[in-house]
């Protein structure tokens, strides 16, 4: 039996373990991760990435690739059997809120490939054909036994992550509870070559009295995805071929297929386990959630989860944090999933079930209400807000404190634009640091200057304003983009407490910000 040491094992190697690895490295943290799987996913699987994941790829230098891999959704039209109900643009339905505010689509196995190819080139590889046969928290340690074509290695980790999916190794091995349920229905899903009359860099949705059925690119060599739930007469079927639905398909999307990639029929399930943490095991993406696709919610949730133990668990390792730090990782994320079970279950009982009433509201009332509702700017806004992730906020949190215009500890930073810069350029140091908009008083900077942590000052404009921050206001920003600390009127003090009580220490700063203060013109 062989023994080796790291700092994190991480078991999973999806989008979430594939982002805590490589987010963790970038931080300079050992890390080995392992999936029992010979090698990653060959199927689209999840296709929606959201602007937040956009965001957190930006910090860590890939978006560039994941842009130029994935196609951008333009439109989405809403059809019912009558014909076109509406048509609602999604090219840039969040201007302003993001640096991305467009819908976009990359299929999962592209997108862990990207992730790889970082991780890789970082000096990462990813462990095949490797499961978790056993782990124990000595309290100081944990000893993990991994089983590997029939050689096993025993390996002792600083912590362990289970981001090993719905049937979690590491979730069992802990006893945690995954409480909920499954949705009656059954669904198909298939990658497809056809013809027929869909948005070109857009997303069809034929709503009926029946249920629905989606139409939306998958690659950019333009094969199309498909979705919908199985016709009522083969749902009993013992297995369902897209041959026997294939009428259906083809009635309900419009869409005549002359070849199928890949078919595929499932049940969804919703659940939330009962903890994210035990000690020094933590479980994140599916390990820890499962529920509807209603928004294209999942992958996006999961890497959000990553992103949120990464650098808490890199501060705490590397002794520029106080261990507390770790205690916030739970509830913030555990908060976030069950909001969103409950909100994409409403989502998806409504457009699924097949009560006379809510079919009838489904194909005559719902286009009209998304019509009138996206078709004005602050609509498409607040629709973007809702499945961006870009409104997440850790408010309740233990960490997040004060007020300074409309935000509060624990929001996104907002995203203001400046000339050909932005406010979200200085997160590419994937560390604490403070902006002020408006004026930096001396005071402020030299406490400031003491602690290390440098400060990014931004002149004041309408921008910001709209965005909610308040002029000369300060905000602490985590290492995620959230804010930690808002302040109306840059108190030393408050700034020096919360920093002393969880004992931060910044990173040694990026080359490329290498000043304590910044400048940006005003807009």
């Amino acid at each position: 039996m062989n023994a080796s040491q790291t700092q994190v094992l991480i078991a999973g190697a999806g989008p979430t373990g594939l982002t805590l690895a490589l987010w963790l490295t970038r931080l300079g943290v050992q890390v080995r991760i392992f999936d029992k799987d010979a090698g990653p996913g060959e199927t689209s699987r999840a296709l929606a990435v959201q602007a937040r994941t956009l965001e957190f790829n930006r910090q860590i230098g890939i978006v560039d690739d994941v842009l130029a891999a994935g196609v951008r959704v333009e439109r989405l039209t809403v059809r019912t059997p009558a014909g076109i109900a509406a048509r609602l643009p999604l090219s840039d339905f969040g201007q302003g809120v993001s640096p991305y505010s467009f819908a976009f689509a990359l299929p999962q196995d592209i997108h862990e490939r990207i992730l790889i190819t970082h991780l890789a080139r970082a000096g990462v590889r990813v462990e095949r054909n490797t499961e978790l046969v056993a782990f124990e928290d000595t309290g100081g340690t944990v000893v993990a036994t991994l089983n590997k074509q029939g050689a096993t290695e025993t390996v002792s980790t600083a912590y362990l992550v289970g981001s090993d999916g719905a049937r979690s190794a590491v979730r069992h091995g802990l006893g945690i509870g995954f409480p909920g349920g499954t949705y009656e229905q059954s669904f198909y899903v298939a990658d497809v070559e056809g013809r027929g009359a869909f948005t070109r860099n857009g997303m069809d949705t034929t709503v009926s009295a029946y249920g629905f059925a989606i139409v939306m690119p998958v690659r950019q060599s333009g094969s199309l995805r498909l979705i919908g739930v199985v016709p009522k007469a083969h749902e009993a079927d013992e297995t369902i071929t897209f041959e026997a639905i294939r009428a259906d398909v083809e009635r309900d999307t419009g869409i005549t297929v002359a070849r199928v990639n890949w078919f595929s029929t499932y049940r969804v399930h919703h659940r939330v386990a009962e903890r994210f943490r035990i000690g020094r095991v933590f479980l994140a993406g599916d390990a820890g959630h499962i529920h509807s696709p209603a928004g294209g919610q999942g992958m996006n949730t999961g890497m959000g989860d990553a992103v949120n133990l990464a650098w808490k668990l890199a501060a705490v390792l590397q002794g520029r944090a106080d261990k507390r730090l770790l205690d916030s990782y739970e509830p913030e994320r555990i908060a976030f999933a069950r909001l969103l079970i409950d909100s994409t279950d409403k989502v998806f009982r409504v457009a699924t079930s097949r009560s006379r009433l809510v079919g009838l509201f489904r194909r005559y009332l719902m286009p009209k209400i998304l019509r009138v509702v996206l078709g004005t700017a602050a609509g498409s806004r607040a629709f973007f807000g809702m499945i961006s992730q870009t409104r997440i906020q850790y408010r309740a949190s233990a960490i997040s404190s004060g007020k300074a215009g409309a935000i509060q500890g624990g929001d996104r930073l907002p995203y203001v634009a400046s000339g050909s810069s932005d406010n979200f350029e200085p997160l590419r140091s994937l560390d604490w640091q403070v902006h002020v908009y408006g004026e930096a008083n001396a005071a402020f900077l030299v406490m400031l200057a003491a602690t290390g942590i440098p400060v990014h000052v931004f002149a004041w404009s309408d921008r910001a304003k709209s965005a909610g921050l308040q002029r000369d206001g300060a905000y602490l920003v985590r290492p995620d983009g959230h804010v930690a600390l808002a302040s109306g009127t840059q108190d030393p003090q408050a700034f020096e407490r919360y920093i002393a009580a969880l004992a931060i220490k910044p990173r040694q700063q990026a080359a490329s910000w290498p000043k304590n203060q910044r400048m940006l013109p005003a807009a």
